[in-house]
């Protein structure tokens, strides 16, 4: 039988040599094995292979494609700068007008020598207990406040997050996810060894069905669940939804590490650990509230869990510093939080404004500019240019009505998927537009964005889609690089006739 990998080699060195170009199609599996005279599982070896490299992306309904933008390292480009573009809408970790003043204040009693040698001592799992009761207060939710005693520290919140599931997952164990996920969870289940089981959703999320299904074809260990402004999607469930996976995960006695580190941003929705508190792990962290350089990741987990999650948090190496920690009980204590949580709503708010006048509006514009030209066009050559220039206002004014009606939905430019008070949104590209091709035709344009490929746990399902995180850039050049991509998705991608 022939080598899979070797194959793969011969594709990839066409790749590089420009023998097969960015964007241009692979054949379908079945004809590429009958061209190659092995056998079709075979092919889908070598394309599964090709995919893994990151040399193609594979999209549902339409086929397999060489990519036409790099491939993007998992959770990279979400915590550290990684691109060279002026406008890097990757990076998304909000600042508030005044952030550091502010913070300074807070921190200088800590640097008095006799506070400072305190808080220089190394830190425990379980921190001190003024911390937990700050952390405790700061977390709570009406029908919701963690004990203090069920809670643990880590430098930041991915550590918490690692940290959890390594105290419930063995290697080789299954975790159900979103079928759209944190990228930096994809990494932490790479490095623990654990395999991440995709689970159908809705605009809700995870669906019970789909989690009762997979679960009982092939049992979970656990559940990763972002139920407060999915990352990418910034879908919230209901509380009847949670209601509903609560009372399955409870009845499967299937644990839950719950991601809330943006749900700050929406303070009425409850946690979804009310519904199964037992079971629940929370995860939050201070990197967007505060900022990701003085930053600590909070763990509440049910009480008969603190010592083994404890354990996974000392053998990481997870627990957060004693000053870090210190800095977060005067940050609680003095306002400091309070004052940048609600400045960063504010932010947000402004930032989905611009959003839709920049990008939603443009797309909008672009469609009304286009259709009338088209149609222009065409009358003209069969009636009066009094006549079709008549038609084309009409057509203008009714298309522009009705883009006005389905803003935030369907557009033209496709659809955007985004709350009111998230800090990203999710664009869901237009045919024939792909998700690698727009990356780079965006980046030629001196912006960066985020691929559907980073945030999708089936490599074999590539979401047509891209994340815009509205939070890093100033809002000028927000504005403007939202005009851009509005333009550039309106055009076409080259070669497509588009613009």
């Amino acid at each position: 039988m022939a080598d899979f990998r070797l194959i793969a080699d011969r594709i990839a060195k066409d790749i590089a040599a420009g023998r097969l170009r960015p964007g241009q199609q692979l054949p379908p599996q079945r004809w590429f094995a009958r061209r190659h005279r092995i056998a079709p599982s075979t092919a889908g070896r070598v394309y599964g292979e090709l995919v893994r490299r990151g040399l193609v992306v594979g999209e549902v309904g339409r086929g397999t494609f060489v990519r036409a933008a790099p491939a993007v390292a998992q959770g990279r480009a979400l915590i550290e700068t990684a691109t060279s573009a002026p406008v890097n809408l990757e990076l998304n970790y909000p600042s508030a007008a005044g952030q550091s003043e502010i913070v300074a204040a807070s921190l200088a009693p800590l640097l008095r020598a006799d506070v400072l040698t305190e808080a220089m001592r190394p830190g425990a799992a379980d921190g001190t207990a003024a911390a937990r009761e700050s952390a405790a207060g700061l977390l709570a939710l009406p029908g919701w406040r963690p004990d203090p005693a069920q809670l643990l520290f880590t430098g930041n919140a991915r550590q918490a997050i690692a940290a959890a599931l390594a105290s419930l997952v063995r290697p080789g164990g299954r975790v159900g996810v979103e079928e759209l996920t944190y990228p930096l969870v994809k990494e932490i289940a790479g490095r623990l060894g654990v395999v991440l089981v995709p689970l159908a959703g809705d605009a809700e999320g995870v669906r019970p069905d789909a989690l009762a299904a997979v679960h009982r074809a092939a049992p979970l260990s656990a559940l990763y669940l972002q139920p407060t402004l999915h990352n990418p999607t910034s879908s919230t469930m209901s509380e009847l939804r949670r209601g509903e996976l609560g009372r399955l995960v409870v009845g499967l006695g299937l644990p839950v590490v719950e991601d809330r580190i943006w749900s700050f941003l929406h303070p009425e929705a409850a946690a979804f650990a009310a519904h199964a508190p037992g079971l629940t792990h929370v995860v939050d962290g201070l990197s967007k509230r505060v900022a990701p350089g003085l930053t600590v990741g909070f763990l509440v987990v049910p009480e008969d869990r603190v010592e083994a999650v404890g354990a996974a948090v000392r053998s990481g190496g997870w627990s957060a510093g004693r000053f870090a920690l210190e800095a977060a009980v005067r940050w609680a204590g003095d306002g400091v939080v309070r004052r940048l949580v609600e400045a960063k709503r504010a932010d947000a708010a402004r930032r989905q404004a611009i959003l839709t006048e920049h990008l939603t509006e443009n797309l909008a514009g672009h469609l009304t500019e286009n259709l009338a030209g088209h149609f222009t066009e065409n009358l003209a050559e069969h009636f009066t240019e009094n006549l079709a220039g008549h038609f084309t206002e009409s057509l203008a004014e009714h298309v522009t009505e009705h883009v006005a009606e389905h803003r935030g939905g369907r557009l033209p430019g496709g659809t955007v998927r985004t709350d009111p008070r998230a800090y990203f949104a999710w664009w869901e590209l237009p045919a024939p537009w792909r998700a690698d091709t727009f990356t780079a035709a965006a980046a030629a344009h001196g912006i960066a964005v985020t691929p559907g490929t980073a945030f999708a746990v089936d490599p074999h399902r590539t979401p047509n889609a891209v994340r815009l995180g509205l939070a890093s850039a100033p809002e000028g050049e927000l504005a403007r690089a939202l005009r851009t991509l509005a333009a550039v998705a309106a055009g076409g991608p080259p070669g497509s006739g588009g613009g």
